[in-house]
């Protein structure tokens, strides 16, 4: 079956300000006040929790992997408790998920986010219906840029690699995708921008109302 698998943050919803206001509660907790800036700091909070403890600690010169372990717990509890105070879904995202599914794709969801957080927050934008998978960063024991995360992704959903792509906005995006063997598609208006296109995907859009057409010519 033909089939479409997206990354969550950065590709379908702009999670950074959220993200980036859970570190931040954390550092006041461990007596600082904001270290992360939500427009500076915006690519950095894509990159995971452990990340933004990293740089904000790095600031202070307190940056030590023990200090970020026992603190980690602290911000999936600030992020978890507030996931959808800031996020919205990138422009046209619901539409392009109906047109997809109106020409017969399954929709599968491949993240790097936990996955019963990523599972909250696309039932909090009211589009976690129009996916049949959804396979997080503890879903198996490995997660992209393995292939496994991604080809476990489309076999839930029904699909067939023949017939597949991943929608992206990153390296590991990109890396996973080749690695598994479909073509990657990633958003020039995610976090990366135009930079998207240096990682030589087989394609690149500027907005979800393009995704349909060009999905149909490269895989159908």
């Amino acid at each position: 079956m033909k089939n479409v698998i997206f990354d969550l943050d950065g590709t379908l919803a702009d999670t950074s300000a959220d993200l980036i206001a859970a570190a931040n509660a954390t550092f006041e907790e461990l007596g600082h006040g904001a270290l992360l800036d939500p427009v500076a700091d915006m690519r950095t909070a894509f990159l995971g929790g452990r990340a933004m403890l990293r740089l904000g600690l790095e600031r202070v010169g307190q940056v030590s992997e023990p200090l970020i372990d026992t603190y980690f717990p602290v911000f999936i509890d600030h992020y978890t408790n507030h996931i959808d105070t800031h996020t919205t879904l990138y422009p046209g995202t619901v539409e392009m998920l109906e047109a997809l599914a109106a020409r017969g794709y399954a929709l599968g969801i491949c993240t790097n986010k936990p996955a019963g957080l990523a599972d909250t927050l696309m039932e909090s934008l009211g589009v976690r219906h129009h996916f049949g998978a959804l396979l997080g960063a503890d879903s198996l024991p490995v997660r992209k840029p393995d292939a496994r995360h991604l080809l476990q992704t489309i076999a839930d959903v029904g699909g067939s690699t023949q017939r597949s792509a991943l929608i992206g906005d990153t390296q590991t995006d990109r890396d996973a995708a080749k690695n598994a063997g479909v073509p990657s598609i990633l958003v020039t208006f995610g976090p990366g921008g135009e930079k998207v296109k240096e990682l030589q995907p087989e394609a690149t859009i500027d907005h979800f109302n393009a995704l349909p057409d060009l999905i149909d010519q490269m895989i159908s």
